[in-house]
């Protein structure tokens, strides 16, 4: 029973992990983008954990790094939004393809 819910997990990692390879491939609002960048963060914090639980019972480390992770992930979302209003206030857009700030 136990390898039944391991994999029922694993499966709802993948599919959230695919939503947000979707999201980041299709949208071409930056926040759209950012939102199904966290998306897969989440998807690898459930996938870390569920490994955690289901194949090292004593071992902390599958917890601790989604710890860094939802770390990494508020900053990288703070990042993101201020260069999103930094860009923002310059174009009066949003959208990714009329961002040409890095283009020559």
């Amino acid at each position: 029973m136990s390898n039944l819910y391991f994999y029922t997990v694993i499966i709802v990692s993948l599919v959230l992990f695919l939503i947000g390879v979707y999201g980041v491939l299709t949208r071409r609002n930056a926040i759209g983008i950012l939102m199904a960048i966290e998306i897969m963060f989440n998807a690898a914090n459930i996938n870390l954990v569920a490994f955690n639980k289901f194949m090292h019972l004593e071992a902390s480390i599958g917890i601790i790094f989604p710890i860094f992770i939802i770390t990494l992930a508020a900053a990288e979302t703070a990042v993101g939004l201020a260069l999103i209003l930094a860009i923002y206030r310059n174009i009066k857009s949003v959208n990714v393809e009329k961002m040409e700030l890095l283009k020559w």
